[in-house]
């Protein structure tokens, strides 16, 4: 039986805040850029994004690769997560198969 590890919750809301943020605040950009949006959006996204690198760094299972994709703003978060979770499931099928 493969029992598939997901990343933390907190670290996948996170991700998404930080992305939601971007697409909204570039949308405010390239369409009527409104004051109020841009002052409430920048600071959400770069939590989201401080967040998202502390929290991927404090993971004991993410390898140095996984913790350097972090840093990437915007889309690094996403790309983590998306190694964090290849990377479980290639744990586990490693240890499904029985060596000879």
């Amino acid at each position: 039986m493969t029992v598939r590890i997901r990343s933390p919750r907190h670290l996948r809301i996170a991700v998404h805040t930080e992305l939601i943020s971007l697409i909204v605040m570039l949308a405010n950009l390239f369409t009527v850029h409104l004051k109020p949006i841009s002052s409430l959006m920048g600071p959400t996204h770069g939590c989201a994004y401080l967040f998202v690198v502390i929290a991927t760094c404090r993971l004991e299972q993410a390898p140095a690769a996984v913790k350097v994709l972090a840093l990437v703003p915007g889309v690094g978060g996403l790309l983590a997560l998306r190694q964090l979770d290849r990377g479980d499931s290639a744990r586990a099928q490693a240890e499904e198969v029985i060596p000879s």
